[in-house]
């Protein structure tokens, strides 16, 4: 594959497993150096762990072609995050490509009624999502700014527009979505394109083994398949005609002629 993307820095936030890690390994094949995020520093264990860390998912963005560089950062914390874009900045004097995909999933019952659902299952997903993606964002914009150009992507989803999950979730991706329409008319005049993702249903290693989320991944898209959306974009000299809006995974694959791991393009579940 092209390296298209050498040389280009990329921050992916929430990368040690699913979508995030997908999107690093997506940015990785492309030739970019990727800053792997998240707080998975070591294996879980017990049954109910997940796999992946950010230094495994870092290896395999260096072995798929680009260098990864694993940074413990949670994304609840403002001072981590104030961290992180200091040392990227440190590092290389600039960011090209931030990915905002942190999301954090509250533990018990997810699909109900929201008056059935703990409160703070809002403060859960809103803080590491919506707030995580805005502060992020925050720190990243000046230093575009400054280079007169870059791309923030902020993984969303049909959840912004269907009933999906419950309500909490539904609000949030909606607000990421009206996040990235504001941020990009904002940035726009500096050169920096701000847009949504939405992949469609993605075999993460959560979705495989969860379903409390009430999506089946048996027909889904691989996490990667993102990945190379974002490269597709990142590396397209006219993206600054997508900005402010919400892209389609699917759909990309089929503008840009890329497919997923399987060679499969899936269709889109846009209505």
């Amino acid at each position: 594959m092209k390296k298209r993307l050498e040389g280009q820095i990329a921050v992916v936030t929430g990368a040690s497993r699913g979508v995030g890690k997908g999107i690093a390994l997506g940015l990785g094949e492309a030739g970019a150096t990727v800053y792997v995020t998240g707080r998975s520093v070591e294996p879980r264990n017990g049954r109910d762990a997940l796999p992946g860390t950010i230094g495994e998912t870092s290896d395999l963005v260096t072995a798929a072609g680009g260098r990864g560089v694993a940074v413990r950062c949670d994304h609840a914390n403002d001072a981590d995050v104030a961290a992180l874009f200091e040392r990227v900045k440190k590092d290389h004097g600039r960011i090209d490509i931030l990915v905002n995909n942190a999301f954090a999933i509250p533990d018990g019952k997810l699909v109900a009624p929201f008056w059935e659902l703990p409160i703070d299952h809002w403060d859960v997903m809103h803080r590491v999502g919506l707030r995580s993606h805005y502060v992020a964002s925050w720190f990243a914009a000046p230093t575009m700014i400054a280079a007169k150009g870059g791309l923030i992507v902020n993984v969303s989803s049909f959840g912004a527009k269907i009933q999906a999950v419950n309500v909490a979730y539904g609000v949030g991706k909606a607000g990421v979505d009206r996040m990235t329409r504001d941020m990009g008319r904002e940035l726009k005049p500096h050169g920096v394109a701000v847009v949504s993702l939405w992949p469609g249903i993605v075999k993460t290693e959560r979705l495989l083994v969860d379903d409390r989320l009430g999506f089946d991944p048996s027909n889904g898209e691989s996490p990667t398949l993102s990945g190379r959306a974002v490269a597709a974009v990142a590396g397209d000299a006219e993206r600054m005609s997508k900005t402010s809006q919400a892209l389609v995974v699917a759909e990309l694959a089929r503008e840009y002629g890329f497919t997923d791991i399987d060679g499969s393009v899936p269709v889109s579940m846009k209505r």
